[in-house]
């Protein structure tokens, strides 16, 4: 008899070429298409939409950009992961300045 192998199931999305695993997702907003960044791949900051904040190169986040197939590289936007989930319960708010940098 061989030894018994605890192997849990892998459900969700798998890893693509390049180790990102992406999914759809539908909401209230739309379709978009999710992709989950390790923190070993963040390499630049990016400006979360959700809260307005930079999110440092090195810190695991969200890319998401609409499903439809319309849109392009520009549409890809980086946020935090709980500001993902959080974005149909919240009102936008836009608190920075003109003079703040657009990541």
């Amino acid at each position: 008899m061989s030894p018994r192998k605890n192997r849990r199931a892998v459900s969700g999305p798998r890893p693509r070429a390049g180790g990102w695993a992406e999914e759809t997702e539908d909401g209230p907003d739309g379709s978009w298409v999710v992709r989950m960044i390790a923190g070993a791949n963040a390499t630049k900051p990016y400006r979360c939409p959700g809260c307005d904040q930079e999110i440092p190169p090195g810190v695991a986040h969200v890319v998401a950009w609409p499903a439809d197939g319309r849109g392009g590289a520009d549409d890809r936007r980086h946020w935090h992961r709980p500001c993902w989930e959080a974005r149909g319960r919240r009102s936008p708010r836009v608190r920075r300045s003109r003079d703040a940098p657009r990541y």
